[in-house]
Parts: structure tokens; sequence; C-alpha cells
């Protein structure tokens, strides 16, 4: 489940089935261009005081170009607490008709913030 409002809901499922022309993670936004001309832009849009926040991926996005949008899935991961701070990851799975990218959402904090809030815009 993403967060947002409605613009979030009416941006994701109007790219869904859309060909990929390319997909780039730009300033911790998940940027993806397609083919009949439209974008949409996904990020973390919930930082609040003294948090970290970014996003980031091991796959080559490149590999997608050409593919189709198919839908996405979020997945907790575990959190990582130390004396003075907490890592938390929740992970943005990417499905697409050539396979799946995963990328990766981080917030470093010291404890008393948290949480995600991805969003989607056109």
């Amino acid at each position: 489940m993403l967060g947002g409002n409605e613009e979030t809901v009416k941006a994701v499922k109007s790219s869904l089935n859309k060909v990929i022309e390319s997909v780039a993670l730009i300033e911790n936004e998940l940027v993806f261009e397609f083919e009949d001309g439209t974008k949409l832009k996904l990020w973390d849009d919930g930082q609040c005081c003294c948090e970290s926040r970014y996003m980031d991926t091991d796959d080559d996005l490149t590999e997608y170009a050409g593919s189709r949008l198919l839908d996405f899935e979020l997945k907790s991961a575990d959190c990582v607490d130390s004396e003075y701070e907490v890592h938390e990851v929740q992970f943005l799975d990417v499905k697409t008709d050539k396979g799946v990218f995963t990328m990766s959402n981080h917030n470093e904090h010291n404890g008393y913030y948290g949480g995600f809030w991805i969003v989607a815009a056109n």
C-alpha cells in the first residue's frame, strides 16, 4: 500500500500497463518516462525533523526500458537499532513484464520519528 492521497492512487493507476521508455533514480525519486510521453515519480514524502531519508537500488534500471509496468508492492524489513540511531528499511518491488526490480527506502533517525510515506505523482 502506497501512502499519499487520491493523487497517488490516480497517478499509479494511470501508469499501469504502460511501456517504460526509461526509469531512473534521480535525487531520491524513482522516475518513469513512458513511451506515450507521460511520466510517473515515486518518493518518500514523510520527512520529519532529525531524519535522513534516501532511496537506492542494486538493480540496473536500464534493463527495464521497453518493459510494461504491471504493479508495485511495499515490503517491510527488520529495523536496525543502535544506541543512538534507528535505521529502518522498506522495499518497493516494481513488477514489470521483464521481471521485478527492488528499490530500498531508508530512514535513519533518533528513534523518536520513523516510518515511511511513499507517494506518487505524474
